[in-house]
């Protein structure tokens, strides 16, 4: 069983750091688990020190804490670290941890099921990723667990319709086989074989994950059975999440309950189907034909599927249709336009490009046509005029909308720059509900603007963690080794590490909240039935130049006071503040782009140089704050203050910088003839 050392990090700054010597258990079905462990005082300045290998050596294995041998389950979302030749892991290390085994609050339902089942609830010491555990305490680090249990991979195909499901004669004929040989970079086409596939699709009763061009299957046969998440990107592809089949789902029958879908998956269907109850709506069985195109090295390049499908309904209609497709999926690495040129050969066998997406698609088409999936297009159903104010903001209000629904699975499986980017779109519907109050009316909005702003601040810990700690290592970096006096990098990635771990928490609390939940039926009631006011239904030239203008006003209204104050704090939440009102003046003339056209992107590229001036200079202030910080702990434990005092300087220095540049920015940005190509 292996065995090494891990620095407990503790989440109050006056609690010493301790070592914590551990013998880990691995398993694939559960998380590592701290099966021994001890509890060693260690000073924080040994934390980045060689002798940290003298203290593993002594550490003994028995009882933690004083507590007869309880279980310590230890998360992923550790990280690694090393200094020197001494690699540890570092963790949070919860207050409940030194206090023994925590009392579990009362159970609340989980607001992803919709029959009130209890589901266990955290720990009062809620946040890091590692908890002392009993079976009546729920860890919120769980979450964060079962999105590594899913893999995660993008499809690209194409699919055609071919002759009918009672006519297989084309399957005899080889010579549009063979014509795909001769396609560049394709040298042979071979059989694999056949396969039997038998896939239940799951989805709410009125289909919120098919409108959002969504599906959850549950597939058996072939080389990929599981669990299959599809969700839409552009063109052609789509992100495939996959999650292995239990023992539950081998036994399985057809109209299995939700309750059989994975944590996971439910997890990450949350913002198309907002908690409400998924259940089996189609069952579909492929015979498929598989070829394989592959190159003069035997080299995948392409999968060519011809399937013979059979679907039927699992709702009440219980119909039932047949028919024939191929699918070409695009092998991992092969070039795109390799799917152009298989394209052009099926085209002159007369096989086209099949009108549904999917098959999913196409079998509800067909067994229950007149279906009609939540989160398709109903902006015909509005009176709203083309051109008009109304349908400008909608159509903005709708794409924001979109973008943080689809970005929800990136931010619970940690995906790069997915919680910047959600954060932003939070921002922007904020931003738009508030100037276009003319058009839509504040009454409902505001209440709505409430909870983005409360999403973003929930959001905003881990992405200003992610963007500080960036900035610092990178002023590090770019020190000459002879200046980086101490265990500063260690000090300051043991710091990120347990900030990282609270904030982390901090977005998948979030997101598993009924909160979360209001807040998107929210956003659904207000595209399904928008308060339109009055001004909606006018042209929207006049009535977005208005609202553009206003904000404008508002920055410059910051701007001014902001310039005319001294160096210093006050100056510095001035700027903090103009910069925030220059964000509003962009977003405002993103939404009036379309019927403004140039004056409003000219705008707005003049403010976003204001906007980036101003954000370098807020995040030095934010920096500087960190630094000292970190200086004031590292001098109480005897370390070199040098290094800190230096990268204080530093971003000291940069803060001078862009409020020197402040004036020429926004001197560009409020030039009169801007604002007067606006009005025409």
């Amino acid at each position: 069983m292996p065995a090494f050392p891990i620095v407990c990090w503790a989440a109050e700054e006056t609690v010493p750091c301790t070592v914590l010597a551990a013998s880990l258990a691995f398993s694939d079905a559960a998380p590592p688990r701290l099966t021994t462990a001890s509890l060693l005082p260690w000073p924080t300045a040994a934390a980045a020190s060689p002798a940290l290998s003298a203290a593993w050596a002594a550490a003994r294995c028995d009882s933690f804490a004083g507590a007869a041998a309880p279980s310590v389950t230890v998360f992923f979302a550790a990280r690694a670290l090393a200094v020197g030749d001494c690699p540890f892991v570092v963790l949070s290390l919860a207050p409940a941890m030194r206090a023994g085994y925590p009392a579990p609050r009362s159970a609340n339902s989980d607001p992803r099921r919709t029959d009130g089942a209890p589901r266990t609830e955290q720990t009062a010491a809620r946040g890091p990723k590692c908890e002392i555990t009993s079976k009546a305490v729920f860890h919120p680090a769980d979450r964060a667990y079962r999105y590594y249990m899913v893999q995660s991979m993008r499809e690209t195909e194409r699919k055609y319709a071919v002759p009918s499901s009672s006519d297989t004669s084309w399957l005899s004929d080889a010579s549009w086989l063979s014509r795909l040989a001769r396609v560049e970079g394709v040298t042979a086409v071979v059989d694999r074989g056949a396969e039997e596939l038998d896939a239940v699709y799951y989805d709410t009763a009125d289909l919120r994950l098919s409108g959002t061009s969504a599906t959850l299957r549950r597939r058996t046969g072939g080389s990929d059975a599981g669990w299959h998440l599809k969700l839409p990107l552009p063109g052609d592809s789509r992100e495939e999440i996959q999650s292995a089949l239990t023992d539950a789902d081998a036994d399985a029958a057809a109209d299995t309950d939700t309750y059989a879908v994975p944590d996971a998956m439910l997890d990450l269907t949350v913002s198309r189907t907002r908690g409400v109850r998924l259940t089996p709506v189609v069952r579909i069985r492929s015979t498929r034909e598989v070829r394989h195109l592959v190159d003069a090295e035997g080299t995948l390049r392409a999968a060519l599927n011809i399937d013979m499908v059979r679907a039927e309904s699992l709702r009440a209609e219980g119909r039932r249709t047949a028919w024939n497709e191929v699918e070409v999926e695009l092998a991992e690495g092969a070039d795109p336009a390799l799917l152009d040129a298989v394209d052009r050969k099926l085209r002159k066998k007369g096989i086209a490009r099949a009108q549904s997406p999917s098959k999913l698609a196409r079998a509800l088409d067909e067994t229950a046509p007149a279906a009609r999936a939540v989160g398709a297009d109903q902006s015909g159903d509005l009176d709203l005029n083309p051109g008009s104010a109304g349908e400008q903001v909608l159509a903005y209000v709708r794409e924001q909308i979109r973008i943080l629904t689809a970005l929800d699975p990136a931010v619970r499986r940690d995906r790069p720059d997915s919680v910047h980017k959600m954060r932003v779109a939070c921002r922007r519907l904020r931003s738009c509900l508030r100037t276009y109050r003319s058009v839509l009316d504040r009454d409902v909005t505001d209440p709505i603007r409430a909870e983005l702003k409360w999403l973003a601040g929930e959001l905003g810990a881990e992405r200003d963690q992610e963007v500080l700690m960036e900035r610092l290592t990178h002023r590090i970096h770019v020190l000459p080794d002879e200046l980086v006096l101490g265990p500063v990098v260690a000090r300051l990635q043991t710091w990120n590490v347990a900030r990282g771990t609270e904030s982390r928490q901090r977005t998948l609390d979030a997101l598993g909240s009924r909160r979360y939940l209001t807040l998107l039926d929210s956003l659904a009631t207000l595209v399904e039935q928008p308060p339109l006011r009055a001004k909606a239904r006018k042209k929207a030239g006049k009535v977005m130049a208005r609202a553009v203008l206003k904000e404008y006003d508002r920055l410059a209204g910051r701007m001014a006071p902001a310039l005319d104050l001294s160096p210093g704090p006050k100056r510095d939440v001035a700027l903090h503040e103009a910069r925030k009102a220059a964000k509003k003046v962009r977003y405002a003339g993103e939404v009036a782009r379309p019927a403004l056209g140039k004056p409003a992107k000219r705008l707005g590229k003049r403010v976003k140089a204001v906007q980036k001036v101003l954000g370098d200079h807020q995040d030095s202030v934010v920096a500087r704050g960190t630094i000292r910080d970190q200086a004031v702990t590292a001098q109480a434990v005897g370390e070199a203050g040098f290094t800190w005092g230096l990268l204080y300087g530093t971003e000291q220095a940069v803060a001078h910088a862009r409020e020197r540049e402040v004036p020429a920015a926004w001197e560009s940005a409020s030039a009169p003839a801007l604002r007067k190509r606006l009005r025409q």
